[in-house]
């Protein structure tokens, strides 16, 4: 069984952008644009890019796994509907992989296996958020 529901796979498979949340060796918060792919194989947020290993948020994470990753849009300006997934959990950092996730990204990447989901509007309602914590 998904940690998701059926409407957030299908609003996390309809994305190709998301924002991934790290937090650095001094205690900064890091927040960057990134790629991403909902695996359902495994239930997880994968994470690649190009230059990956040489990038902050790796450093970041392979100090401190704990992430947090958001998706939003627009559903519609009037009226005003923003829809949206927060996803917070634990980031794996991995060899290879990250160019199956989109041709050119770099073989290393991040798989976010989730511990708390929030969303707002994906289940069609107006922006009433739902937030439960995964085993």
């Amino acid at each position: 069984m998904s940690a998701f529901t059926p409407a957030e796979i299908a609003y996390l498979r309809s994305q190709r952008l998301g924002r991934l949340a790290t937090v650095g060796p001094d205690g900064q918060p890091h927040v960057v644009p990134v790629g991403f792919r909902y695996n359902p194989e495994l239930d997880t947020i994968d994470i690649g890019g190009h230059g990956f290993a040489t990038r902050k948020k790796y450093r970041d994470v392979r100090h401190n796994p704990r992430v947090a990753f958001v998706v939003d849009d627009l559903a519609s300006v009037d009226p005003w509907r923003p829809r949206g997934i927060e996803i917070r959990g634990e980031a794996a950092v991995l060899d290879r992989g990250g160019n199956e996730i989109l041709p050119g990204f770099d073989p290393e990447m991040f798989r976010i296996r989730p511990r708390r989901i929030v969303s707002w509007g994906i289940e069609g309602e107006a922006f009433s958020p739902t937030a439960r914590s995964v085993a």
